[in-house]
């Protein structure tokens, strides 16, 4: 029996096919989901800001990319030894206009970028991507072949 585990802001779920993971209300936020593609075993992580590093109190992991994206990894390597991990993103969208640290790009941008970064420093590759724009996204991630669509807010479905 297919199951469904929603992932809300600030959160991630790992599990395995044929199970499905999916968030809502990716806007500025990113949706990363990492996949074994011999265990066929996946995590979604919804992160809401790209750094840890401003903030001192309170922290949740989960709401970071810097910060989440390795936690999420870890938890999936502590189930199974062997893996080969590959990723995709989306979100990211321009949906409000400040930025942080002094950074000259949106949120949605640095979002973007740190989660890029995350992925290459744990040296997983980035497959397919579907980020940017202006409007937002759910992210549906289907475990038994990494299948992922996206459903924009403007009802247009893409697949990657």
């Amino acid at each position: 029996m297919v199951e469904t585990l929603k992932v809300g802001i600030s959160d991630y779920k790992i599990s395995t096919s044929p199970n499905i993971l999916m968030t809502l209300g990716l806007g500025s936020c990113v949706g990363i989901a990492v996949y074994d593609t011999i265990h066929k075993v996946g995590g979604l992580s919804h992160i809401l800001l790209p750094d840890s590093s401003s903030f001192t109190r309170n922290i949740k992991d989960e709401k970071f990319a810097n910060l989440a994206i390795p936690k999420m990894v870890m938890e999936m390597k502590k189930r199974y030894s062997n893996m080969n991990l590959i990723a995709k993103i989306a979100g990211g969208a321009s949906m409000f206009e400040f930025n942080i640290n002094g950074a000259e790009n949106g949120i949605g941008e640095q979002n973007i970028l740190a989660v890029k970064r995350a992925l290459e420093s744990l040296g997983i590759p980035l497959v397919a991507s579907h980020t940017g724009g202006n409007s937002g996204r759910t992210m549906i991630v289907d475990l038994t072949d990494f299948t992922v669509t996206i459903r924009c807010a403007n009802s247009e479905i893409i697949i990657i």
